[in-house]
């Protein structure tokens, strides 16, 4: 597996990042399968992994921490995040700096490592000033107990109003932007991701086989999701990649593009969605989750050859759509320079 830079720092990840959400949770990975998992990524080549304090309330950083005890720490890049809540507290939730220092040191008992490489605010937190959220991650850099900061779930101008100020302040800035992008979400493209070429963030995508949509177990004329699936339990938890929200011509067409390039390179769906990633400008490392070994291994398979040209072009127009205003307006305007 190859090794990227993270943006414009100096900071080496694998090309891959696997994702640690399905750690101790229900239906999904056991402790001892979680670190079965580990032990493959490593052994492939990855170094990055990527988890959060809110994957099943602590016991992913746990279950990453135990097997952490046992590996050369400096050989690997360990990212966790803070914001969402972990207790009933008034508190227990948002960018405060109440919150994040307390997030940050129970992150690092959970995680059985006196720092952490990548530290991650969740989502963007209305009710906190920016200030008081970019001056405390300014802290714990300063401390040592964080070597680099990054964002997800933003939009383009709170990104950009963040690296704005910290550059006015002198503070850390954001070096990682960890956005939804897969072949049914392209509007990243719209705006966070001219942010982050601009900028020189490094870009992590989350879900880039759209919880499953992406993974080859969904055909055209299918009636009803996967028995078991994680799209199954979607449409009953109301999550956002639920039958119900996917269920479209759009979809359809994409992943009939999918199966026909997969079926051209001799690869599986699954492993084209985040090869065309991989190819994406901008993009640093897609973050792989799995529930299973197998599940683990057909992603790794992602890695070590190319698209062609052509075969990207084609999954780029399937994937395609129309952007809303202002960006319709700006593209057309751009392109008649």
């Amino acid at each position: 597996m190859n090794q990227r830079y993270l943006g414009r720092t100096g900071l080496k990840v694998s090309e891959l990042c696997l994702g640690a959400m399905t750690f101790g949770r229900e239906h999904e990975a056991t402790e001892a399968e979680s670190h079965a998992m580990l032990d493959r990524f490593v052994a492939a080549g990855g170094t990055f992994i990527d988890t959060a304090n809110v994957y099943s309330q602590g016991v992913s950083e746990e279950i990453l921490g135990r097997w952490l005890a046992h590996q050369a720490r400096e050989g690997l890049v360990i990212a966790t995040k803070v914001r969402f809540p972990m207790g009933d507290g008034p508190n227990e939730v948002g960018l405060s700096r109440k919150h994040i220092l307390a997030s940050v040191e129970a992150s690092l008992r959970r995680l059985n490592t006196d720092y952490i490489d990548l530290y991650q605010v969740h989502c963007w937190d209305e009710r906190t000033p920016l200030e008081e959220t970019l001056s405390t991650l300014n802290t714990l850099v300063e401390r040592g107990w964080v070597r680099y900061l990054g964002v997800s779930n933003f939009s383009g101008w709170q990104l950009q109003k963040a690296l704005d100020l910290a550059r006015a302040r002198g503070w850390e800035p954001f070096v990682c932007l960890q956005p939804q992008y897969n072949l049914l979400c392209r509007s990243t493209e719209w705006e966070l991701l001219p942010v982050a070429r601009r900028e020189g963030l490094g870009v992590i995508p989350w879900s880039p086989l759209r919880g499953g949509w992406l993974s080859g177990k969904f055909r055209r004329g299918m009636a009803a999701p996967v028995a078991g699936s994680r799209i199954e339990r979607a449409e009953k938890e109301g999550w956002s990649e639920s039958w119900s929200a996917y269920n479209n011509e759009h979809t359809w067409g994409v992943i009939d593009a999918l199966v026909a390039v997969a079926e051209e390179v001799g690869r599986t769906p699954a492993q084209v969605a985040i090869n065309w990633l991989l190819q994406r400008p901008g993009v640093t490392a897609p973050i792989i989750g799995a529930r299973t070994m197998e599940q683990l291994e057909a992603n790794l398979g992602a890695v070590g050859w190319r698209l062609s040209p052509e075969q990207m072009a084609r999954l780029d127009a399937a994937s395609a759509v129309t952007p809303p205003y202002p960006y319709d307006v700006i593209a057309g305007a751009q392109a008649r320079r």
